[in-house]
């Protein structure tokens, strides 16, 4: 589950209608057009995540985008709708990794491992992640309400009752979970980070000792 596309208006056509435009696909045309359109796409938010880690995701205009993928402004806009659909699309490119990670990769973040060793390691890859994607993430997450209404945050909330009812059946794990995820919160993490000046490891062994004390496993370690 990812975050939804903001949906918008699509601009007009602007160029003539072309051979390419109207040529009938071929057996197998279909598939190669999918192929080629999800190219595009990763190939337009490639170059969108490298204009944001350099320049700051508020800096980065459509303009930015096709000059860097060499492209025509208008496929930008046919393909994202506008900036905001661009914003929507990136963070659900990014978080679609994420999920990758924690619901079918390799031990402890993904199946295998103890579930409060993969809990240990759901926190640690989202700090690690929304930190790295720093200014992307400030910018979806403002509206708090919307944020923990949305569907990438009920995965997470999901991903970690799952995790608490087999380390604690006994719990409102529902409650836990959201108190877990509270310590997550991007906005949070951030200003731990730049304003109280804390380090990276300060704030992941905080989620390991959080994780400890309520799956009764206070090792006073964090496993990376």
């Amino acid at each position: 589950m990812t975050e939804p596309r903001t949906p918008s208006s699509t601009p007009a056509r602007t160029t003539p209608v072309g051979p390419a435009d109207l040529a009938l696909p071929s057996a197998g045309g279909t598939t190669r057009l999918r192929a080629d359109a999800a190219r595009n796409r990763s190939r337009l938010l490639e170059v969108a995540d490298r204009l944001a880690a350099a320049h700051g995701i508020e800096n980065v205009t459509m303009d930015d985008i096709a000059s860097g993928a060499g492209v025509g402004k208008g496929t930008v806009f046919r393909r994202f709708g506008d900036r905001v659909g661009l914003m929507a699309e990136l963070l659900s490119h990014h978080e679609e990794r994420l999920q990758e990670g924690f619901l079918s990769g390799p031990p402890p973040l993904g199946p295998g491992a103890r579930p409060d060793e993969r809990m240990r390691a759901f926190g640690l890859a989202v700090i690690r992640h929304e930190h790295a994607h720093r200014d992307l993430y400030l910018a979806a997450h403002r509206d708090l309400d919307r944020r923990r209404t949305g569907p990438s945050y009920q995965l997470r909330l999901a991903h970690l009752c799952m995790l608490l009812r087999e380390v604690r059946p006994d719990s409102d794990t529902e409650l836990v979970a959201h108190t877990l995820l509270g310590y997550l919160e991007t906005v949070l993490v951030d200003h731990l980070l730049t304003r109280r000046g804390m380090s990276p490891e300060r704030v992941e062994a905080g989620w390991c000792d959080l994780v400890d004390r309520y799956s009764g496993r206070c090792t006073g370690r964090c496993i990376d």
